[in-house]
């Protein structure tokens, strides 16, 4: 059965609308244990934007089948009861558009679609200028650090000052277009790199000294070991004329080459953002805009669960425009827009969706909840 229609059981199941016959397909389906899997997946998507504990239940297939035949009584202050195996109308890459538009032939037309969905890659460049491809299936080993295709571990240490202060040799990681890579630090310090982005750091950090590293484009989400670990020494992330200087623990920033603005958004903990003679301390679920030749720091909540939701495999998209949408869509897909229906462009979606799907499956969920037609043509979308 279309993977569609099943999410669309799902929601009805969790609406209380199911009906017996809708429920007796659902209940089919779930006979191949293997779907289970899919649930699972929504269990990590719900609580990512629901709450920040980890959330460890996994549902026996007899659990979703008692919840599907109890479905008259299935309230939502039973959610967590069930909802790890029938989840939740939130988290099924459901996508909808706030506004409607008159129904016109939308058919998508695709010639030779030649788009593939991003993977764990990187560049790896190292002190001496040369350079090593990482990705998946593919080992480096060094004396210094370790890549397993998906992860690069530096092992942990740090150089002890003297009178003669020794020489820092710096590596950098460039994401392309279409990747990701997580890279452990020397100090512990754990970055996630999203796609398009390239981070500069010290191979060994000096201890009791400054632990500093430059995000020269892109966006990235640190969890920093703390300085009571490190003799003190503080952790700073230098970014075009943006510092921050960490006083607690995890933190993204988003500072692309094709954007204007720098956005640092605070997890836990506490930064302290720098741009120029301005200086400002984030709290939890706060975010800092910069806007690159405008002087001045803007404070706003936010969702701090849908930004950072890039690094759980998830894209979550909140009354954004379809214009931004695809431009996040073209760094993980690595395609180019085209935009012909300029129209269309600020028209806003809300939805979760998952980064391991195609290209076709996110475009056909925003199409088929309103009426915007595309074109794949080798590696370009195209909205007409």
């Amino acid at each position: 059965m279309n993977q569609s229609k099943i999410d669309r059981l799902i929601i009805k199941l969790i609406e209380n609308t199911i009906s017996d016959q809708e429920s007796d397909v659902l209940k089919a389906w779930l006979q191949d244990e293997t779907h289970l899997d899919y649930f699972n997946d929504f269990i990590e998507i719900n609580h990512l934007i629901v709450s920040k504990h980890r959330f460890d239940y996994k549902p026996s297939l007899e659990s979703v089948k008692t919840s599907l035949d109890e479905k008259s009584r299935f309230k939502i202050s039973n959610l967590y009861k069930y909802a790890a195996a029938v989840l939740i109308f939130i988290s099924i890459g459901y996508v909808f558009l706030t506004k409607n538009k008159a129904t016109e032939d939308n058919t998508p037309i695709i010639v030779n679609n030649t788009i593939k969905t991003g993977t764990d890659k990187a560049t790896l460049t190292l002190e001496d200028g040369s350079s090593v491809v990482l990705g998946e299936g593919q080992q480096y080993i060094s004396d210094k650090v370790v890549s397993n295709g998906k992860d690069l571990i530096y092992e942990t240490s740090q150089i002890n000052a003297t009178k003669l202060k020794p020489s820092i040799a710096y590596n950098y990681l460039t994401i392309p277009r279409g990747g990701q890579y997580l890279v452990k630090l020397s100090d512990g310090t754990q970055v996630w790199l999203n796609s398009e982005s390239q981070l500069k750091y010290p191979v060994h950090f000096i201890k009791g000294e400054t632990r500093a590293v430059e995000l020269v484009y892109g966006e990235a989400y640190f969890d920093v070991s703390p300085s009571t670990k490190h003799s003190g020494a503080k952790f700073k992330v230098l970014t075009g004329d943006q510092e921050v200087e960490v006083l607690g623990t995890e933190f993204n920033i988003s500072a692309y080459q094709d954007e204007a603005t720098i956005y640092t958004t605070l997890v836990e903990g506490k930064v302290a953002v720098t741009e120029g003679s301005t200086n400002t301390v984030l709290s939890p679920q706060q975010q800092s805009i910069i806007k690159k030749g405008i002087a001045g720091i803007e404070i706003v909540n936010a969702d701090v669960y849908s930004i950072t939701s890039w690094r759980k495999g998830i894209f979550s998209f909140d009354r954004m425009p379809l214009e931004k949408i695809m431009k996040v869509l073209a760094r993980w897909y690595d395609i180019d827009v085209i935009f012909i229906d300029s129209d269309i462009k600020q028209d806003y979606f809300t939805g979760i969706l998952r980064k391991n799907q195609s290209i076709e499956e996110i475009l056909e969920s925003i199409r088929t909840t309103n009426n915007i037609a595309y074109e794949i043509n080798n590696n370009t979308v195209i909205f007409r």
